[in-house]
């Protein structure tokens, strides 16, 4: 649930922005443009975005999202719930409303600072060493591929089988989440398919890529990933940060680039949903660095670092694992 306090510090941490009170209503302007406008009651939010898309995001969460009051339908905005809103979907939201009323250079140059802070990625060489000591570990896309071809027309979590398959990877990759005994309800499936009904559409589409990402698109992610995360899968346990990361990952290769513990630690210090966000943008910013620097498309990279089997979001948390997770320096 968000605040009107979040709202305001959010909004008064971007350029530009002031604060009014205009009949008995609190508005965020850059000059004479308001770009946020809080209901006299103050639990919702209205915020500027494209009228184009505003049907789509409609339907796709009407829990969170109203339409605009009809004086506002014929301009570029939409409404939320403050409570059903996290304050980090609520820090993206008024982002992206303040790009659509400042000049583009004023947005170039907060962003810039805002990747400033990111931790720094790999070079092409780093990468193409790590990808080589992972691949040298022993048969590590054995798991990957027999996911891959069981779901070979594409991951459907409304399919039981798919499911299953699922619960089989992530165990593969050192999750160890418990089967059901004999008689037992299965949590897992159970759990994965109410998640799935939520979140499946929302996701990134499947030729989506990390390095192409939208904000919102993370956004997306970051919501699903935290939900993922609480799932009750069996009696003791959720299925938790990691495994969440991984099944994302699963659903969505070219786009997610996963985590375990000690790479979530060392690099973000948290593992919620708005560190998973981050996460996300630390790779979106290192793939599109890697690809400047090799000339090479996004597909194609993986070939050329000997990683052809996985894509380039695999191949970045190869060099995570093997530098954080591993402790093997990279060479320089």
């Amino acid at each position: 649930m968000a605040t009107v306090e979040q709202v305001r510090a959010a909004a008064l941490a971007l350029p530009r922005t002031s604060e009014h009170l205009i009949r008995d209503r609190v508005k965020f302007r850059v000059g004479r443009i308001v770009y946020l406008a809080l209901s006299s009651d103050e639990t919702v939010l209205g915020f500027a975005f494209p009228r184009e898309e505003r049907e789509l995001l409609l339907a796709t969460e009407p829990g969170l999202y109203l339409p605009p009051e009809p004086a506002d339908e014929r301009f570029n905005w939409l409404q939320l719930r403050l409570a059903a809103v996290s304050e980090a979907e609520l820090g993206e939201i008024v982002l992206d409303a303040w790009r659509m009323v400042v000049p583009k250079r004023v947005a170039a140059e907060h962003e810039a600072a805002r990747s400033d802070a990111l931790p720094p990625g790999p070079s092409l060489a780093q990468l193409r060493f790590a990808a080589g000591v992972f691949a040298g570990l022993g048969a590590v896309d054995a798991g990957w591929e027999r996911w891959a071809a069981a779901t070979a027309a594409g991951p459907d979590l409304a399919r039981p089988e798919h499911r299953e398959a699922l619960h089989r990877w992530l165990n593969s990759w050192g999750c160890r989440i418990r089967y059901p005994r004999e008689g037992e309800p299965d949590l897992f499936s159970a759990a994965l398919d109410v998640w799935w009904a939520a979140h499946g559409t929302a996701l990134p589409a499947a030729g989506a890529t990390l390095a192409n990402l939208t904000d919102r698109q993370l956004d997306a992610l970051a919501t699903a990933y935290a939900e993922l995360a609480a799932l009750r899968v069996s009696p003791s346990r959720t299925l938790g940060p990691t495994a969440a990361a991984k099944a994302l990952y699963a659903l969505r290769p070219a786009a997610v680039m996963p985590w375990d513990a000690a790479i979530a630690k060392r690099l973000h210090g948290s593992r919620d949903g708005a560190a998973f966000r981050r996460h996300l943008t630390c790779g979106r910013q290192w793939a599109r660095a890697v690809i400047a620097e090799s000339g090479s498309d996004e597909g194609e990279l993986p070939r050329e670092l000997g990683r052809a089997a996985v894509p380039l979001a695999k191949v970045l948390d190869d060099y995570l694992y093997v530098t954080i997770t591993a402790g093997i320096p990279a060479a320089p």
